[in-house]
């Protein structure tokens, strides 16, 4: 990381002034994007398994990460030529802590998940403009015991529009460090139970071409449509 000079003058007589020099750190493109909330590090933005970490920390306790199958480390699709029935969407209700997965009126998906209880799951109409078959995400304040450090996060699909940014950070992403689906849970991403969001993450736009796939013009992303009040518990 390389440093930026700024030299600030104050005038101390009429004969004599001190010039100091303030260091400030250059920020990089990734540093500008924060880890906090249910967010992603964004220098961490390979979707790749890390095998050498084993171990989790969430709610005050630690806990072991699932070893993946085999089959599970695939990068890219496995429904090869899927004709789906219309347009993709994907709705979630946080009253019913609920998502569907529609191909124009067919309902393709319905599963259990869990919004924000920490934070508020943003409402409105996105869209997925990442995929990563892995990431870590760490957060929340550790003075409140609500610190988490996430590494293998699978399956993510980060969504954002025009008034919830990219760096915010919201997604939809499997879970392996609770299974209260039905409940909010989350800082303010939509947990699902991983082997359910491994058909989403599979059935969502973009279409998957690698651990990292951003959508594009020519690959571009499913509609999300959050609306509703998540349950006060």
């Amino acid at each position: 990381m390389k440093n930026i000079l700024f030299p600030i003058v104050f005038v101390c007589t009429a004969v004599a002034c001190l010039v100091v020099l303030i260091v400030v750190p250059k920020m990089s493109p990734a540093s500008s994007y924060p880890c906090s909330l249910s967010h992603s590090c964004a220098k961490n933005l390979t979707g790749l398994y890390d095998p050498n970490i084993k171990t989790a920390f969430f709610l005050g306790k630690t806990i072991l990460i699932p070893t993946p199958k085999k089959n599970d480390l695939s990068l890219t699709s496995v429904l090869g030529d899927y004709k789906p029935r219309g347009e993709k969407r994907i709705y979630v209700d946080l009253s019913q802590q609920r998502l569907y997965a529609y191909e124009g009126n067919y309902l393709k998906y319905s599963f259990l998940v869990s919004t924000g209880l920490w934070n508020k799951t943003p409402t409105g109409d996105f869209t997925i403009w990442v995929k990563l078959r892995y990431t870590r995400m760490s957060g929340g304040n550790s003075a409140i015991g609500t610190y988490y450090n996430l590494p293998n996060v699978p399956y993510v699909m980060f969504f954002s529009n025009a008034s919830v940014p990219k760096e915010a950070g919201y997604s939809l992403h499997g879970t392996y460090w609770h299974d209260n689906f039905g409940h909010p849970m989350s800082h303010g991403c939509v947990n699902m139970k991983t082997e359910e969001v491994a058909l989403l993450y599979e059935w969502a736009n973009p279409t998957t071409q690698s651990s990292l796939t951003y959508a594009s013009a020519q690959n571009m992303g499913t509609k999300v449509t959050i609306f509703g009040v998540a349950p006060t518990e």
